[in-house]
């Protein structure tokens, strides 16, 4: 169960990712990750009125909230790295991340066998190798590696948080909603402070109405990722779940294979077939 959950989160992840980065070419990035919120918020809040789900309000709703504060810090540090520096060096150093909740679990007494430790590595490996990296070309700023680190270990920590938000159904519905709240109030915060600086809000034609399908289903599947990995890492061990979660890169690439048409490079079609071994090794070992 653990893996199929898992596996389910990447799933969304790198879809909710792909979606997030086309609609970034036409629409402020800080516009994109508070509308999409909002909109998850909304759906959120009208499921936990149906569900009841007030009643599980309880002392681990702090790790929610904490997550809903790193969740957007950890976006815009990512789309101002990628701004900033090469997609072949932001993107697969952002993956590492996942050591953040890997490390967790090893703390709380976690003991993979062999397998499974050769299949993190391998799983871990793949990724990387699917962002694409850059291994020759001009160097980079040592700005732009910084915010990928600061973007790697917000997203790790959110793992980490998420997984210890609730331990009941109706208490992920809960915890799920109050992240979205707290990370609506600090992307609008963030937002109404770029606007005080002369920052834009909207593109040229105005609030982008015909894109409200997609920045929901970006929402939508943003929150739905953190409840199958919330749903994972309860169910087995952190250090399987939280790497089978991290495949969401491949996801991505191969969306754009599809979608886009973008041809893999050779590194990441190999990094794709990596990632799948290490798959199978985590799910079996």
């Amino acid at each position: 169960m653990t893996a199929i959950f898992a596996l389910t989160t990447s799933l969304l992840w790198g879809l909710a990712d792909f979606g997030g980065g086309l609609l970034t070419r036409r629409t402020p990035a800080l516009t994109v990750v508070v509308v999409s919120q909002t909109v998850a918020a909304a759906v959120l809040g009208a499921v936990v009125v149906a569900t009841g789900a007030w009643s599980a309000a309880g002392p681990r709703l702090w790790f929610a909230f904490a997550a809903g504060l790193v969740g957007p810090i950890a976006l815009l540090a990512f789309y101002k790295a990628l701004a900033l520096g090469p997609m072949g060096v932001v993107s697969p150093l952002a993956t590492l991340g996942v050591v953040v909740p890997v490390g967790v679990g090893l703390f709380l007494g976690e003991r993979p066998g062999l397998l499974r430790l050769a299949g993190i590595a391998v799983a871990v490996a793949g990724v990387v190798l699917a962002g694409g990296p850059q291994l020759r070309g001009a160097p980079v700023e040592r700005r732009t590696v910084l915010l990928t680190l600061v973007a790697a270990l917000g997203f790790g920590t959110v793992f980490a948080l998420i997984g210890e938000a609730s331990t009941t159904v109706t208490g992920l519905y809960l915890s799920l909603f109050v992240q979205r709240l707290t990370n609506v109030a600090v992307g609008g915060a963030v937002l109404a402070a770029s606007l005080r600086r002369g920052g834009s809000a909207l593109p040229e034609g105005g609030f982008p109405y015909r894109s409200l399908p997609a920045l929901a289903f970006v929402g939508l599947a943003d929150v739905a990722a953190n409840g199958t990995y919330a749903t994972a890492a309860q169910h087995g061990p952190v250090t399987v779940a939280a790497v089978l979660a991290s495949l969401y890169p491949v996801v991505t690439a191969l969306a754009a294979r599809g979608f886009l048409s973008e041809r893999l490079r050779v590194v990441q079609a190999a990094g794709a077939g990596l990632a799948l071994v290490g798959t199978v090794l985590l799910a079996t070992g």
